[in-house]
């Protein structure tokens, strides 16, 4: 596994929750969803752990420094792409690893697989499969397998929305490809914000190979956006740990 900094996305206020408090403190099994994450970064060993802190920043930073992370301040909320440049002086090594703060269920596992794979590409992007794909951007694949750039479902033709592949959020990227690239995107998009997946589409540009891991799981790329899916969240650890109990018996 190459070097890696783990850039992980808390700066939005997740609106849909329905709570004043930020979306990545509230509590899974008792612990706020951004911890599940931090200890996931800790069990992979990577070489530095940044955290895109914004909305309650203050409160976000209290939680997460037993991690001793690297805290970056995204001040308003311009997008992804915007969130991870701001990270970019606080990278070191190789390889970047995105994730987010509200995906709580991603096993080691599934990201040492996704690391393993950077070392072939400049980027790698993780998708899963769903019964119901509105929402989430969806994966636009090549003849070759190989991803050709990620659509958001509001900028999505009709077609592309009959596509049952769709995005996590989590990439994995060569560093130097990544922020010469970020500094390429515009926000020509129908939530005027700057996407970090256009940098899919702009490495594809270039003829650069993309690739594409797709879990079995769609726990494991779940992001938490809504009091229900909390609730799923919470039902979904308890079946995993059930298991894991049941499996050292």
């Amino acid at each position: 596994m190459t070097p890696t900094t783990a850039v992980i996305l808390a700066a939005g206020k997740g609106t849909r929750m329905g709570s004043d408090l930020a979306k990545v403190l509230h509590p899974l099994a008792g612990r706020p969803l951004i911890h599940h994450v931090l200890d996931t970064c800790r069990a992979l060993g990577v070489a530095r752990i940044v955290v895109v802190v914004g909305h309650q920043r203050d409160r976000v930073e209290a939680s997460v420094a037993p991690w001793s992370p690297t805290c970056v301040v995204q001040d308003r909320q311009l997008g992804t792409g915007h969130a991870v440049r701001c990270a970019e002086a606080a990278c070191i090594g190789d390889t970047v690893l995105v994730l987010c703060g509200d995906c709580p269920l991603t096993p080691p596992s599934l990201l040492r697989s996704v690391l393993d794979r950077r070392s072939a590409a400049p980027g790698v992007a993780v998708a899963a499969r769903m019964p119901d794909p509105t929402g989430y951007g969806r994966m636009v694949v090549g003849g070759d397998g190989r991803l050709e750039r990620i659509v958001e479902h509001k900028d999505a033709s009709a077609a592309q929305r009959t596509i049952d592949l769709i995005n996590s959020g989590i990439y994995a990227f060569e560093r130097a490809a990544l922020f010469r690239l970020l500094a390429k995107i515009t926000p020509q998009n129908a939530q005027g914000e700057y996407y970090l997946t256009d940098v899919i589409a702009l490495l594809r540009g270039e003829g650069a190979p993309v690739e594409l891991v797709i879990t079995e799981d769609p726990a494991a790329v779940l992001g938490v956006n809504t009091p229900a899916d909390l609730a799923t969240a919470e039902r979904l650890l308890a079946e995993r740990l059930r298991q894991e109990r049941h499996a050292a018996n």
